[in-house]
C-alpha cells in the first residue's frame, strides 16, 4: 500500500516503545521499576480531591456536548485570571486557546508559523521538536547543548543558528532533563530574537518563540521560572507560551491543555484545531474553570504535590550520587523541576555477563530492564546519538519505595559488568 511521504518516514516514539515493552513485563506480574513515561499513576499521585469533585458534577450537569473551539468562556477567562495573579502575565481570554493537552496546541503552533522549508531551531535533548518538524515539513536545526550548562542552551549555543529562522522551539523545566533557564541565559537569548527581527525585512517572516513551561508550577527549592515576556516584554508579539494543568496537577488523562500568545497566531491555531477536532472535553473543562480560582485549594495541593515528586526524585539523586561516591561510573544533575534527573551511566563498551558488548544506549537500556529490571529512556529518544549515555528518570509513575528498591538492583546489574 502507498501512502504518504511524511506518513511512511515517520518515527515513532521511542518513549512509547519502551514504556509498552516494560507494561507488557509488569502484566506478566514482573516487578519492574518503571521510569519512562512523563506520565502519573494516579495511585500515588491522584488530582486534587476538588478538581475530581468538579469533573463528576460536571458530568452530572450534563456538560457533554461540544464545547466551543477555543474553549468555554469560563476556563479562558479563570486561565486569564489565573496567569495574572501567578506570573503577571497579562492575557485576555480571546488571546487563550484550550485544547485536549498541550500536543495539539504544539503542533498547532508548528502549522500556523511553519512553511514546508522553514527552519525550526531547538535544543538537543527535548522532547518530540524532531517530530513536530517532520509532521510541519520544517527544516530542524538541532543545538547541541552540554551537561556543564544543565542541557540547557545558552545564548551563544543559538546564536549561529538563528539567522532565517522561522521558530525558536524552548522549555522550562525542560523535559527531558528536570533542568531550567537561569535568568541570565533567557534574557540573552531573547535578546538575540529581538535583533534578529529588527534586523527583519517587512516583507520577512518574523522569529517566533514557542515557549513550553508546561511543568512551571513544578520548580523545587530556590529555583526561580523565568518566562520570556516578563523578561522582555517587546517581545510579546512574537511568544506562543504551551501550558495547562497536565503535569502541575498531575491531571495527565484529564486533557486540558492551553496556549496563549498574539491574537492573530492564536486566531489561526484556534482555526487548525477547529479542523481537528481537538478539543478538551466540554466537562473537564468546566471542571478546571470551576477549581482554578480556589488559590487555597491549589496552593494546598501543589504544596503537597511537590514535596512528594522532590522526595522522589531526591531519593534516586542521593542513591546515584552514593554510587559515584563509590567509585561507580554514575552521575546524576540535581533536580530542579518537573518530574524528571538526568543521569548518565557511563558504561558503554562494557560487556553483560552473557558476552554482549555495550555499544549504544538502546543495549544498555534493554540491559538494565533486564538485569536491574530498571527502565529509563536514553537521551538518543530526545535526539542526542546513540554513543551518549544520559538517560531521564522519570519518577512520576513510581513510588518512592519502588525507587529505592531498584538502587540496589542498578548496583548489581553495574558490578556483573566487565
Amino acid at each position: 500500500m502507498q501512502v504518504s511521504r511524511m506518513a511512511g518516514s515517520l518515527i515513532g516514539s521511542e518513549i512509547i516503545k519502551i514504556g509498552n515493552e516494560v507494561n507488557d513485563m509488569i502484566r506478566r506480574g514482573e516487578q519492574i521499576c518503571n521510569l519512562t513515561i512523563g506520565d502519573f499513576d494516579p495511585g500515588i499521585f491522584p488530582i486534587p480531591d476538588e478538581l475530581a469533585a468538579e469533573i463528576t458534577q460536571a458530568y452530572a450537569a450534563h456538560n457533554t456536548n461540544y464545547p466551543p473551539a477555543n474553549g468555554v468562556a469560563e476556563l479562558r477567562q479563570s486561565v486569564s485570571q489565573f496567569l495574572a495573579d501567578r506570573l503577571g502575565l497579562q492575557y485576555s481570554p480571546n488571546d487563550i486557546l484550550v485544547a485536549g493537552g498541550s500536543r495539539p496546541l504544539i503542533y498547532a503552533t508548528y502549522l500556523a508559523l511553519i512553511d514546508p522549508g522553514d527552519k525550526v531551531v531547538f535544543p538537543v535533548p527535548s522532547w518530540n521538536n524532531n517530530h513536530y518538524c517532520h509532521l510541519s515539513g520544517a527544516e530542524g536545526l538541532m543545538v547541541t547543548t552540554t551537561p556543564e550548562n544543565n542541557f540547557m542552551p545558552s545564548a551563544a549555543d543559538v546564536a549561529p543558528h538563528l539567522a532565517g529562522a522561522t521558530l525558536l522551539a524552548l522549555c522550562s523545566p525542560l523535559n527531558p532533563t528536570g533542568t531550567v533557564f537561569t535568568k541570565v541565559d533567557l534574557e540573552e537569548i531573547c535578546d538575540l530574537v529581538i535583533a534578529e527581527n529588527q534586523r527583519r525585512g517587512p516583507d520577512e517572516k518574523p522569529l517566533y518563540i514557542m515557549y513550553d513551561q508546561i511543568y512551571w508550577l513544578l520548580t523545587f527549592g530556590n529555583t526561580e521560572h523565568y518566562d520570556p515576556v516578563n523578561l522582555r516584554p517587546e517581545l510579546r508579539d512574537y511568544v506562543i507560551y504551551i501550558d495547562g494543568i497536565s503535569k502541575c496537577l498531575a491531571a495527565t488523562g484529564v486533557r486540558v491543555g492551553y496556549a496563549f500568545g498574539p491574537s492573530v497566531i492564536i486566531d489561526k491555531m484556534k482555526a487548525i484545531l477547529g479542523h481537528v477536532g481537538a478539543w478538551a472535553p466540554k466537562a473537564e473543562q468546566v471542571a478546571t474553570a470551576a477549581y482554578l480560582p480556589h488559590q487555597t485549594d491549589v496552593d494546598h495541593f501543589l504544596t503537597d504535590f511537590r514535596h512528594r515528586v522532590q522526595a522522589s526524585l531526591n531519593a534516586l539523586y542521593q542513591g546515584l550520587t552514593e554510587l559515584r561516591r563509590q567509585g561507580y561510573p554514575v552521575q546524576a544533575v540535581v533536580p530542579m523541576g518537573a518530574i524528571y534527573l538526568t543521569i548518565k551511566l557511563d558504561v558503554l563498551g562494557k560487556t553483560t555477563p552473557a558476552g554482549q558488548q555495550l555499544t549504544s544506549t538502546k543495549e544498555l537500556t534493554s540491559y538494565l530492564i533486564s538485569e536491574a529490571r530498571l527502565a529509563l529512556v536514553p537521551f538518543s529518544a530526545f535526539g542526542s546519538e546513540h554513543s551518549e549515555p544520559w538517560f531521564r528518570a522519570s519518577v512520576g509513575g513510581a513510588s518512592l519505595e519502588s525507587i529505592q528498591a531498584a538502587l540496589p538492583r542498578l548496583r548489581a546489574a553495574l558490578d556483573a559488568l566487565r
